[in-house]
């Protein structure tokens, strides 16, 4: 039997020379949104430098809208709770995968799931190259004692890293930014013909230790609400959300809650129109991302160095808690951890240095 790396080389170079054949290859990332949203680029650039590529990405129905517009790309639904769950669900999932005729295979997520598909394709021959996420770095770079406390290897080329080892090799300062989208009705009714700046805010994170306090948030609005300058678009999701996104905004004039009123597609044709986003260590920062569009990101325990900085988006976008104060910082990658008296480290990002930031991004 071929190993792995020599059967990729021989389908690649048939394929290369071959006007029969298109290699087709799977990409997997099932979750999460700013992951995925970070593939987005990536596969924009592979797709361009290698057109003759056909690629099908592995991901949650929702996050299909993430990719469109980026040629030869076409989505796969992963019905992890339903059709595909459990082992018995996968490989089902690995046999109808097989079946669309896949050459090899890029995993980009390499958790429990994406190695058991990988043990299947094994079986059927087809090879599989795995994204090296870097865990002894990231253990190093996050631990309290002997910390070592440098960039590491941001995660869209950690993916690219991948395509490499297939035999794609790519240069991603060839990305290209989208177009603006058109907006549908519903997002017009909602903004109407609006001259102002447009600002979105995401003040919320999956883990609270990410998540910059509301009281600190709320003196930020009422700033820019006194400025009369800037159109507030708050994101969010749930009722919870919801509930303290539409009391945030009743209290000032230039700011609407999202939540609710749009699709998700929808979302991103606005975010793609936005003249800056304000966003903590989250998904929405990696969306207004792939549009180029100018990012604040707020940092609490993670730490812009773990790789998950918003793709092209410079450091000092990224404001960060007095290290000084908390020298632990990061604790975590995710922000799911952190020891006894961080859990207020974002009370020392002053809603005066916020202010600042925005108005440099949207006005400098």
């Amino acid at each position: 039997m071929k190993s792995g790396s020599s059967n990729i080389k021989e389908k690649t170079e048939n394929a290369k020379f071959s006007d029969h054949k298109r290699v087709h290859l799977l990409v997997i990332r099932l979750s999460a949104m700013g992951d995925v949203a970070m593939l987005a680029p990536v596969l924009q650039v592979l797709t361009t430098t290698y057109p003759q590529l056909k690629i099908t990405v592995l991901t949650k129905k929702f996050f299909a809208p993430i990719f469109f517009g980026i040629d030869n790309v076409v989505i796969y639904e992963a019905d992890l709770k339903g059709a595909h769950n459990g082992v018995f669900g996968l490989s089902s999932l690995a046999k109808d995968l097989r079946d669309l005729g896949v050459d090899a295979v890029a995993d980009v997520h390499n958790v429990l799931r994406t190695n058991v598909l990988k043990s299947i394709f094994f079986l059927f021959g087809i090879p599989v190259k795995q994204i090296d996420k870097g865990r002894a770095e990231k253990k190093a770079l996050i631990r309290e004692n002997n910390k070592i406390f440098k960039q590491l290897k941001p995660t869209p080329e950690r993916y690219a890293d991948v395509f490499k080892e297939l035999g794609y090799p790519l240069d991603l300062s060839k990305y290209r930014y989208p177009q603006k989208q058109r907006l549908s009705p519903n997002a017009r009714e909602i903004t109407g013909k609006n001259t102002l700046k447009w600002l979105g805010i995401a003040p919320f994170a999956q883990h609270n230790s990410k998540v910059y306090p509301l009281d600190l948030l709320a003196k930020v609005l009422e700033k820019l609400n006194a400025d009369e300058n800037v159109q507030i678009y708050l994101f969010g999701g749930g009722k919870e959300e919801q509930e303290k996104l539409e009391s945030l905004a009743s209290k000032l004039g230039n700011a609407t809650s999202l939540v609710g009123k749009l699709k998700f597609e929808e979302e991103l044709a606005l975010i793609s129109n936005l003249d800056g986003m304000l966003s903590m260590d989250s998904g929405n920062a990696h969306l207004a991302a792939i549009f180029g569009i100018p990012v604040v990101t707020l940092w609490g325990v993670t730490h812009p160095y773990a790789g998950f900085k918003a793709f092209n988006q410079p450091l000092e976008n990224c404001l960060l808690p007095d290290l000084q104060m908390y020298p632990k910082i990061p604790t975590s990658i995710y922000g799911n951890k952190f020891p006894e008296g961080y859990e207020d480290v974002m009370r020392t990002i002053s809603p005066e240095i916020v202010y600042n930031k925005i108005n440099e991004v949207l006005f400098s």
